[in-house]
C-alpha cells in the first residue's frame, strides 16, 4: 500500500513538472517562477506581436497597416513558412520590424521529445536567420506551452522567451471589433499583445479580421498615451 502511494505521488509530481510550465501563460505565478515574462520587463509602451507567419495574404496586410501608422512590431515566425516565403520574412525586416522564433514546425512542446525539439529549434533559427539576415533573439512557443526541458534548450541557445498579457483571440473568425476589445480594451503600460498574421494553424481566413483590427488597436493605444513598440526596442 505504501509503495503504491509513493508511486502515485511520484507520478503526480512528474506530471506536474511536465505540464506545469504549460500553464505559464494562464497562471502568472507559474510564469514568474519559470522566469518567463508575460509583460515587458523594461522600458515603456506596449509590444505588438504577431505569430504564425509569414503568410502571402495576412502578412502583407498587417505590414501595410503598420506602415500606414508608422509602427514597428515583433513577428514570431514559423520556420516552415519562412522556408516557403523567405521574401516575406525579409520584407518584415526591411520595413523595420523585428523577427523572432516560433519554431520550425508549429507543435506543442509537450508532444515533442527534448532532442526533437532541440533539432526543430536549430532548424528554425537557421532558416529564419538566413531569410532575415541576422539571428533572432526572442522565442515564443506554439500555443504558449513550455516544458522544463524545452525551456532549458531555448535558454542554452541564448534566446529570450516572451509570452503575452493580452490577446485578440484572433485564431477564430470573429468580428474585428471583438479583437480590438480583447486585445486593447483594458490595455496598460508594458502589456504584450498577441495577434496572428496567418491562418496556417487556426481558422481559415481569421487573419483578415486581425488586419482590420490592427489600426484600431494602434489608435486605442495612442489615445491612452501608450506607444506601440517592438520587444527589443522596449529593452532599450
Amino acid at each position: 500500500m505504501g509503495s503504491s502511494r509513493i508511486l502515485a505521488g511520484a507520478t503526480v509530481a512528474g506530471a506536474a513538472a511536465w505540464c506545469g510550465p504549460g500553464l505559464a501563460v494562464h497562471v502568472p505565478p507559474v510564469a514568474r517562477a519559470l522566469g518567463v515574462p508575460l509583460t515587458l520587463e523594461h522600458g515603456e509602451g506596449v509590444a505588438l506581436t504577431f505569430d504564425d507567419g509569414p503568410h502571402p495574404e495576412g502578412t502583407p496586410a498587417i505590414l501595410a497597416a503598420l506602415r500606414e501608422h508608422g509602427v514597428q512590431a515583433t513577428f514570431f515566425l514559423v520556420g516552415e513558412q519562412v522556408a516557403r516565403y523567405p521574401e516575406l520574412a525579409a520584407q518584415i525586416v526591411r520595413e523595420g520590424h523585428e523577427p523572432a522564433v516560433h519554431g520550425f514546425r508549429h507543435r506543442n512542446q509537450m508532444l515533442v521529445a527534448p532532442r526533437a525539439f532541440a533539432h526543430d529549434l536549430e532548424r528554425a533559427l537557421s532558416t529564419i536567420s538566413d531569410a532575415c539576415g541576422h539571428r533572432p533573439t526572442w522565442y515564443r512557443p506554439p500555443y504558449g506551452v513550455f516544458t522544463l526541458a524545452g525551456l532549458a534548450v531555448v535558454r542554452a541557445r541564448g534566446l529570450r522567451s516572451q509570452l503575452w498579457s493580452k490577446w485578440g483571440r484572433d485564431w477564430k473568425v470573429i468580428p474585428p471589433s471583438e479583437i480590438v476589445t480583447r486585445a486593447a480594451g483594458e490595455i496598460q503600460n508594458r502589456d504584450v499583445i498577441l495577434l496572428h498574421d496567418a491562418d496556417w494553424y487556426s481558422a481559415p481566413g481569421s487573419h483578415r479580421g486581425t488586419a482590420v483590427a490592427t489600426p484600431a488597436i494602434i489608435e486605442q493605444l495612442r489615445r491612452r498615451g501608450l506607444a506601440p513598440v517592438t520587444l527589443s526596442a522596449a529593452r532599450g
